[in-house]
């Protein structure tokens, strides 16, 4: 038996190609996301040991809880500190650390490393081993810094030329006193580094006398662990010591955590593709399996049993899936590489380092195209073996009974009514609580529709009768074909008919988050721009002031967030311009009214519920500095995703922090949003390429980004699905056209031209094809639908937006699947001769 399976094969090698290339496309997807994944990785965690390896130990501030009426704080790493950890008697040197974000522009004005990658710290000394220098010399005073050599490059920056940078706001322009190189895992990323002395650096990132850390190196025979118990007895409670080798195994973890999301997402499309793919691989040994029943009832005529028989299809099955696998692993490494090109030329931060291959992805890859052929086999396998001889030497087909037909369509017909179900009751649930029960929903409806796709295909495609008359008798014998064997019509279109259900849905959910996100902007903001840092971080009060001084600004007002206690909670408040913030903002008050002045302040529904608060109550905040402040309910808002919280006059806030700084500042102007009046803005502000000026629709758009680049990996991944699914038709139809030449034979002898026979062929392609779009198309609806629900309880200016356009792009997309697929089977049934195809069994 195992000879014969070999043998069939290698007897059927172009009829199985279609299944190899399936499963081979899955299992490269699988592959190439863990090559990617664990190159990555890899890359990060070596590159990230790296900067560690000048820490033995790190001196780091100990965060001090909240607690009563007490706003926890971290505390200051001192001069004092860093002298005693210098003196501890395991210590060779101790280095003080002050860093934070730092925009360097190049010689363009453009922002040189990612809004995040941009860092900047201190030079400790005149010589840092940390950062060697490779030109120039130590920085010293406000007007020098140092470079690393890759962003100097990048920005074709030498010593002795002058750069801007920016820290919090203000643009500076200091000379390039020197460049260094670096393993700084943030440098070799792509990102930027900029330093300055010590005092300089203090001054900037507000740590003036202080620092962010203290890196502690041990002398010659002093363990990490020896150094760090001589530091813990040496420094006060509010400091943590850490080691060297702790520090980096935890940035390795943390690495390892955030590649394990990207890679169960990019696993998640994978297995869509694999999921669809097994349609294809059931739906190839079923025709396989019916077009040789007369030889696989002649084996268990000359002694060969049921298990023999099985035994044989699923040998077949190994062969296919190991070539396939094989196939896959390698196609994979190529777009593991592929990938991590892609992503460095499109500016993606990635560590240099070498392509790995775990023996995990080789055994990954093998057991998933082997396991996965094989299932998707064994039913077609068991079913052969079913068969008696008898009957299967008399008649090729072994039609369905009626029995399992009606047991098929009564097990679709709960699926579909408990999915359904469960989606419906999902969506009067909280956001939250509902997401899991949403998803169980979602996977039986789809698994019942799959079970009763052969029942709905008949009427389905029968409303398809008018338009396929106009095609003459190839339209009819299409329609027909079509509807013939139900089966393998519903597996083929199941495998278009999940890609466009993900898609679809997908779709519709991002229109209706960009609608209403949009909604929000214009329902909630009267400012005609929104200024803030690049990468989030607090401007300069500075940036305010030179706002308001700005010709043409009418109103402005910043946005200064402060913890505070209130009631033994910790709340963060936030400081406006009294006088202005109503003409910036457009919010709906529930209570009072919107006046924010002196100790008057308004705060949103949500926590006025929450503490019982109404117009009139009175309330105290407890600030950093130990002091307190009463303050009254003027009004409550209704909040939302852009705004919301306790506002209060700035005036009221300020005088209790330490080093104030705005999270935005939101501008009002004469003439309204326009690009000269944004050029205005940016030139006040000194060009500033770490400074953001958005308009309403930037805002939008802004918050929408990472739907839209979701929805584009979407649209890429799922693609990998729809070219599977083009492989399923192309596979049913050649197999089709190959069980039915005799068929074809006999039309062609009654007259029916080769340019019939192509016809026909393409319109059934194109009929399956549709009826699948349909299908994909309406679960997609209805699961962005519900999805929606879910979303507009937390989001009140959410509802449904259907892209009819984008859903007709998808229709024709089905449409034109099913004219591409149809092209290669067309051709060989209009080519088959006619006497030859007679004759054939």
């Amino acid at each position: 038996m195992f000879r014969t399976a070999l043998r069939n094969v290698l007897a059927h090698k172009a009829r199985l190609l279609m299944t190899v290339l399936a499963v081979m496309l899955g299992v490269a997807f699988v592959s190439g996301t863990l090559v990617f994944t664990n190159t990555v990785s890899d890359a990060f965690q070596n590159s990230s040991a790296k900067g560690f390896d000048q820490v033995d130990v790190a001196v780091q501030p100990k965060y001090q809880d909240s607690e009563g009426d007490k706003v926890g704080k971290l505390p200051d790493l001192t001069q004092a500190m860093l002298d005693t950890a210098g003196k501890v008697p395991g210590a060779a040197s101790a280095t003080g650390v002050v860093g934070g974000f730092t925009a360097v522009a190049d010689k363009h004005g453009k922002l040189v490393g990612g809004d995040w990658q941009s860092r900047g710290g201190n030079y400790w000394g005149a010589e840092d081993a940390r950062y060697p220098l490779i030109a120039g010399h130590a920085p010293h005073g406000r007007n020098e810094v140092l470079l690393d050599s890759k962003s100097a490059e990048r920005a074709g920056y030498k010593v002795g030329d002058t750069v801007r940078l920016s820290v919090d706001g203000p643009v500076l322009t200091p000379t390039v006193a020197g460049i260094f190189t670096t393993d700084d895992g943030n440098v070799t990323a792509g990102g930027s580094l900029a330093l300055f002395d010590t005092p300089t650096a203090q001054a900037l990132f507000g740590k003036k006398g202080t620092y962010d850390e203290i890196d502690v190196k041990a002398k010659p025979g002093t363990g990490q662990a020896a150094l760090k118990a001589q530091l813990d007895r040496a420094l006060p409670a509010q400091a943590k010591t850490t080691t060297g080798k702790k520090l980096a195994d935890d940035q390795a973890k943390m690495i390892a955590d955030g590649m394990s999301s990207m890679k169960t997402g990019l696993l998640v499309f994978a297995g869509i593709a694999l999921f669809v793919g097994t349609f294809i691989i059931a739906n190839t040994f079923t025709m396989l399996v019916a077009q040789r029943t007369k030889e696989l009832a002649l084996l268990r005529a000359v002694g060969a049993s049921r298990r023999q028989v099985t035994r044989s299809v699923l040998i077949e099955a190994f062969v296919v899936g190991a070539v396939a696998g094989t196939a896959g692993l390698l196609a994979g490494i190529g777009i593991g590489a592929g990938l991590r090109a892609l992503v460095g030329s499109f500016g993606g931060n990635m560590p240099d380092g070498p392509l790995v291959i775990s023996p995990g992805t080789v055994a990954a890859a093998l057991v998933v195209g082997v396991v996965i052929t094989m299932l998707a086999a064994w039913l077609p396998a068991r079913r052969a073996a079913k068969i008696p001889p008898v009957a299967a030497m008399n008649s090729v087909h072994a039609k369905a009974t009626t029995k399992s037909l009606v047991l098929r369509n009564t097990i679709g017909a709960l699926f579909t009514a408990a999915g359904v179900t469960v989606v419906l009751a999902a969506t009067t649930m909280d956001g939250d609580s509902g997401q899991a029960p949403m998803g169980l929903g979602a996977v039986l409806l789809i698994i019942g529709v799959f079970v009763l796709t052969p029942l709905l295909s008949r009427p389905l495609i029968a409303a398809a009768a008018p338009l396929m008359r106009a095609f003459g008798i190839a339209g009819k014998l299409a329609r027909q074909n079509s509807v013939r064997n139900p089966r393998r019509t519903a597996a083929t279109a199941s495998a278009l008919m999940i890609g466009l259900t993900l898609i679809t849905g997908m779709t519709v959910m991002a229109g209706s988050l960009q609608h209403a996100i949009d909604k929000m902007a214009a329902s909630a903001i009267r400012a005609d721009y929104v200024v803030s840092m690049a990468n989030g971080s607090p401007l300069s009060p500075g940036v305010a002031k030179k706002l308001a001084a700005t010709d043409g600004v009418t109103a402005s007002s910043p946005l200064r967030n402060a913890e505070s206690r209130i009631d033994g909670k910790t709340e963060f408040l936030t400081g406006v311009d009294g006088a202005s913030i109503a003409k910036l903002t457009d919010l709906k008050v529930d209570q009072g009214s919107f006046t924010v002045s002196g100790t008057r302040i308004v705060v949103d529904k949500e926590r006025a519920e929450e503490y019982g608060w109404t117009p009139g109550s009175r309330l105290t905040a407890h600030f950093e500095d130990g002091k307190a402040q009463s303050l009254t309910v003027a009004g409550i808002y209704d909040g939302n995703d852009m705004i919301r919280g306790i506002m209060l006059d700035d005036a009221v806030l300020t005088p209790h922090l330490s080093h104030p700084a705005d999270m935005q500042v939101m501008v009002k102007t004469a003439d309204g949003a326009s690009t000269a009046t944004k050029d205005r803005l940016a030139k006040a502000l000194g060009t500033n390429p770490a400074i953001k000026i958005q308009d309403k629709k930037d805002l939008s758009d802004d918050i929408a980004q990472v739907f839209t680049l979701m929805l584009n990996m979407v649209y890429g991944l799922l693609g990998m699905a729809v070219i599977v699914a083009v492989l399923g038709v192309v596979n049913t139809l050649a197999m089709s056209v190959f069980e039915r030449s005799q068929e074809i034979g006999m039309l062609r002898a009654i007259g029916l031209d080769r340019k019939g026979i192509k016809r026909m062929v393409r319109l059934e392609s194109l009929v399956i094809s549709l009826f699948g779009g349909v299908l994909g198309i309406g679960l997609g609806v209805f699961f962005g639908w519900a999805a929606g629900q879910l979303v507009g309880t937390k989001m009140p200016t959410y509802e449904l937006v259907l892209p009819w356009g984008r859903l007709a792009v998808f229709l024709l997309l089905a449409g034109v699947v099913g004219v591409l697929a149809a092209l290669w089977p067309a051709r060989r049934a209009a080519r088959l001769n006619v006497l030859a195809a007679i004759k054939a069994e």
